[in-house]
């Protein structure tokens, strides 16, 4: 193999090096969340994913709020011993309504680790709930009668 061919090898490794560097740069991070939409209000999911977190996987809270509706964890992946931060958030319906998004962000960890926390909660829900409630729309304004048609028109009365 000659100079230039070598020269060549060089430059393509470089010029990979480089592409791979700008990729790496572009991408965002683990900036991974998933969601959940709990239909059994708020007081019962707070509680589930409370029990969920402490009592049934063991992880240690490190500050929680439920006014606020946070749960800050430290998360052990079932394959390791080390942990890694995490939280848990809830977050009130809209008007009155008795949905909760749950969210939960393990920064340090791919995306499937935090949907399979959800799925969990979903299923401890529905264990220990029994199915989701259905969802109570509020109250809409009475229904109106629709208009009766006039009464018809007995015919003109200065007839002669």
């Amino acid at each position: 193999m000659g100079w230039g061919a070598s020269k060549a090898a060089i430059i393509g490794a470089i010029a990979g090096i480089l592409v791979a560097a700008a990729i790496a740069m572009t991408t965002t991070g683990a900036d991974a969340k998933a969601t959940y939409e709990s239909p059994y209000g708020y007081e019962r999911t707070w509680n589930a994913a409370l029990r969920l977190v402490r009592v049934d996987n063991g992880w240690k809270i490190s500050e929680k709020d439920q006014a606020n509706g946070y749960l800050l964890f430290e998360y052990r992946p079932p394959s390791t011993t080390k942990t890694t931060s995490g939280s848990l958030e809830l977050v009130r319906g809209r008007d009155g309504d008795s949905a909760v998004s749950v969210l939960v962000q393990l920064p340090q960890m791919p995306r499937y680790h935090e949907q399979v926390i959800l799925d969990a909660l979903a299923s401890k829900m529905r264990r220990e709930y029994g199915d989701a409630p259905e969802h109570k729309r509020p109250p809409s304004d009475p229904p109106q009668e629709p208009p009766r048609d006039p009464a018809p028109d007995a015919g003109d009365d200065n007839k002669d």
